[in-house]
């Protein structure tokens, strides 16, 4: 049984893996000895645990993981995965990003494709041929919702809506469209780019904004918002079996 840990730039999640099935998913802010200690406790038979960040806390909670478990994964830029990686600056490349391309790569395949992240930031990366060749960064919906109302005088902050609109009516509408079109417009132009560079392009979608965009880009995509769990999954798998060998 396995344990994946993901520090984000907003939430931590972890989640229990027992033969490629996540069956317990748990959000927050911060991890702590409790946390640790509860998820050791209703599930003893954790043997390997692979710890992820985009910034900071891998050491420290690598730390609360130290002699609990048989196996222990600090992913870094260092660690092997099965994906040849292209980035200009592997050690600058946010591990959420790889582990969801190696979750892509496993789950759909050696083909082209672009994995969009819909999460704090969006990311835009693409693979070919088997090899991890980069991307965008871009600012997430929540961000962009909040940066309106932070950075005005009078705009009120808004959530996400799955209302489809092509403009709003009144001004909380009008925030909402525009934030969501905007995103929906982005992608749609890395879509039509990226295809036209790339043959029978694979799109994918992740992260926890994914399910708005869906229905709102009208292109075949494949949905997976636990596709960076499934990709840490994999690469803990194939270090540990490596440590074997």
């Amino acid at each position: 049984m396995n344990l994946v840990i993901d520090i984000g730039n907003t939430l931590v999640k972890s989640a229990v893996i027992e033969s490629d099935r996540i069956i317990d998913q748990r959000r927050t802010a911060n991890v702590t000895d409790y946390f640790i200690d509860r998820l050791l406790a209703d599930y003893p038979s954790i043997d390997k645990a692979i710890v992820a960040s985009t910034g900071t806390g891998g050491e420290r909670v690598c730390g609360m993981l130290g002699g609990r478990v048989d196996y222990l994964l600090h992913f870094s830029s260092d660690t092997a995965i099965p994906l040849e990686n292209g980035y200009g600056s592997p050690q600058t490349l946010g591990a959420d990003r790889l582990a969801s391309a190696v979750g892509a790569q496993t789950l759909y395949g050696r083909r082209n494709m672009l994995i969009v992240d819909f999460g704090t930031a969006i990311t835009y990366d693409v693979v070919a041929d088997g090899v991890f060749l980069g991307g965008n960064i871009s600012l997430g919906l929540g961000s962009r919702l909040r940066a309106l109302h932070e950075y005005t005088a009078k705009l009120p902050l808004c959530e996400p809506t799955d209302a489809v609109m092509l403009f709003g009516t009144d001004t909380e509408s009008a925030i909402e469209q525009g934030a969501m079109s905007g995103i929906a417009y982005e992608t749609e132009g890395y879509i039509a780019a990226i295809g036209a560079k790339y043959d029978d392009l694979c799109i994918i979608f992740t992260g926890g904004d994914a399910k708005y965009f869906v229905k709102r880009i009208k292109n075949t995509i494949f949905a997976n918002c636990d596709l960076t769990v499934y990709g840490l999954n994999i690469i803990l798998e194939y270090n540990a079996t490596r440590s074997i060998e």
